[in-house]
């Protein structure tokens, strides 16, 4: 895509790939005190006596690390108007100290809202660590259509 991306510029079948994430063990601790304060998410110890086997991200930490991905790689280089749904969202496997992460994103849907200048772009994110696929999320935002801008 050249320019910013609008509607138009989407079709389902597309695929998209970004992102270059570092995860670290501080930041892991800092968004688990303020947001999923479990002991898995804060300490290393528990982390390892739980299914996760070490210190791992909360499935809401993955989440604002792949939109931060999402926005860098996308949102900000198009027309986006927000969004209007999480459909599915999964945690498959832990994120750890050290992961760095990146996104493949694929175009599931796309339908033109009936009266504004905008449409609906359903699209399943699919996040990687350097080894394997950790998370998956289908979410719906809006991008204008290119007669609004």
């Amino acid at each position: 895509m050249s320019g910013l991306a609008h509607f138009e510029d989407f079709h389902p079948g597309q695929k998209l790939a970004f992102g270059h994430y570092e995860v670290t063990k501080e930041e892991i601790i800092e968004f688990a005190r303020e947001f999923d304060p479990q002991p898995h998410h804060l300490d290393e110890e528990a982390g390892w006596n739980s299914m996760l086997g070490g210190l791992a991200a909360s499935g809401w930490h993955i989440c604002a690390m792949a939109m931060r991905m999402c926005v860098d790689g996308l949102f900000n280089k198009a027309e986006a108007r927000g969004g209007v749904s999480v459909e599915d969202c999964r945690w498959l496997k832990p994120v750890k100290p050290g992961d760095v992460l990146r996104m493949d994103i694929e175009i599931l849907e796309t339908r033109a809202h009936p009266r504004r200048a905008v449409g609906f772009v359903k699209m399943r994110w699919n996040i990687f660590n350097q080894r394997e696929q950790v998370a998956s999320v289908i979410t719906t935002p809006l991008f204008a259509k290119r007669s609004a801008t």
